[in-house]
């Protein structure tokens, strides 16, 4: 009896650290994520713009220094309140010579809908297709009764994982590379109501180069 408990205990451990090692499943919940970390490598994924133009996320990195920001979309007032202070940081960030994209779930129709409606200071990308947020390791499923209630009450349509056919949203993540992809500093939260302050990227950019 205690040999099969072992052995039952020993597996669901292997189970579990073989989870946390690949970093394209998705979590089940925002706490569980498994995101990449400061020393390792964004992954090369094709994303899309507002105008629905495929872009390989490698190749704008390789232009600039580049400061990620994963949020979960237009419809989110953390998200759009977190993008709108970058605002403040803007020109600093261009004198180091840094890029920001912000990358969401969200399809490039909506992305295009988000510049209509407000002035973004970043370039909005389309990962429909979940590529990015997978790769990164910041997805989770978003409970059954909280995708319906998104939908009944503000009309939101969350993207779902083509596999599962389930709803995922990433958690908010930034994520601060050099040319090559190389991350230099990482910030995951799976609270999607706190956000690192304009101020505080702005000094982790610094410190990056």
């Amino acid at each position: 009896m205690r040999s099969a408990y072992l052995i039952g205990l020993f597996l669901t451990l292997f189970a579990t650290q073989l989870f946390a090692l690949d970093r394209t499943l998705i979590a089940e919940s925002p706490e569980d994520v498994t995101p990449l970390l400061n020393g390792q490598t964004i992954p090369n994924v094709t994303l899309r713009t507002a105008t629905g133009a495929p872009v390989s996320l490698q190749a704008m990195i390789m232009q600039k220094p580049t400061i990620i920001l994963f949020y979960r979309g237009g419809w989110c007032p953390y998200c759009s309140r977190q993008l709108a202070e970058l605002k403040d940081i803007e020109q600093p960030l261009v004198d180091l010579g840094y890029q920001i994209l912000a990358i969401s779930p969200e399809s490039p129709t909506r992305l295009q809908e988000q510049k209509l409606e407000t002035e973004f200071a970043v370039q909005l990308l389309s990962d429909e297709s979940l590529q990015a947020i997978k790769g990164v390791g910041i997805g989770f499923y978003v409970p059954a009764e909280t995708k319906s209630r998104y939908k009944e009450k503000n009309n939101i349509v969350l993207t779902e994982d083509a596999d599962s056919e389930r709803a995922v949203l990433p958690a908010p993540s930034v994520f601060i590379t050099d040319k090559t992809g190389l991350i230099k500093f990482n910030y995951v939260n799976p609270n999607f109501k706190v956000r690192p302050s304009a101020e505080l990227l702005l000094q982790a950019a610094k410190l990056s180069l």
